[in-house]
């Protein structure tokens, strides 16, 4: 490594808070598109096939009276398949969308300057709704997609606790559902009239954290200049870039664990 030709100024995401989550959210309804829905209704038995995450919509507000602090409050949209068993025969796979609200406190220190940076959009094109809330820090969420612990059958009167003949009214609102998710499904959720429910029960891993932009004074060795050349394949010998890669050993013999991996805790005292 060379020496140090200069200190300079750069602009980054520096985090002030974060924190780990590891949670099991038991009985979420799952939605189900007109036809999913049928056959659910019909249904003898359902069993879950996995989920997937679609998206976190996470929104900052600031806590009153406990400056620098700030909730993130989380919606998490899921895409559940299942396998629909109608008779005792081969099941029918469905899709149906899950929601899942969660919120946390976190740090994220105070700052009074409001932030403005160019963009496509134009010079006088601005949300209304955020120009006072350009100096909150940015929330960002990691997550996996969760692992399916439960996913049951109930009748629509058993779930909500009523007589079979009223009308429960509905668990979500639709307006809170993004156009972006609802084009996930082929079809229109059914939100109400049904015979029967599935709720399911998600184990979910995620972080959660609050950052801001900062500027941080660093010693420069020299520009990143990549020293190595560019490998494309021609027409004229389309196999000599695949001739120079590795046999993927992995993909067809998993490593087994080394002596040095611990294995899952089971809660057993030793």
């Amino acid at each position: 490594m060379e020496n140090c030709n200069e200190a300079v100024c750069i602009q980054t995401e520096q985090i002030y808070d974060s924190c780990r989550d590891k949670e099991c959210i038991e009985n979420l309804r799952v939605y189900l598109c007109g036809p999913g829905q049928c056959l659910v209704d019909r249904a003898v038995n359902v069993k879950s096939r996995g989920a997937e995450l679609i998206w976190v919509f996470p929104t900052v507000e600031a806590v009153p009276f406990n400056q620098g602090f700030y909730t993130v409050d989380m919606k998490f949209f899921f895409k559940v398949t299942l396998d629909v068993y109608t008779n005792v025969c081969t099941p029918t796979r469905v899709c149906g969308l899950a929601t899942y609200d969660k919120k946390v406190v976190l740090f994220g220190s105070e700052g009074s300057a409001k932030v403005f940076t160019s963009n496509e959009a134009g010079e006088c094109d601005f949300d209304p709704a955020e120009w006072q809330r350009t100096n909150l820090p940015k929330a960002v969420v990691s997550a996996i997609d969760p692992i399916v612990l439960s996913a049951k059958l109930v009748e629509a009167c058993e779930a909500c606790a009523c007589s079979c003949a009223c009308d429960c009214g509905m668990e979500v609102d639709m307006e809170n559902v993004p156009k972006s998710v609802q084009k996930i499904f082929d079809d229109a959720l059914v939100l109400s009239g049904e015979q029967k429910r599935v709720y399911v029960s998600l184990g979910l891993f995620s972080i959660v954290k609050l950052m801001r932009d900062v500027q941080l004074l660093i010693p420069a060795y020299d520009f990143c200049i990549p020293d190595k050349e560019c490998q494309t394949s021609t027409e004229s010998n389309p196999c000599e870039l695949f001739e120079k890669l590795n046999f993927p050993v992995d993909e067809f013999f998993p490593p087994t664990r080394s002596e040095g991996d611990e294995g899952p805790d089971c809660g057993c005292d030793k």
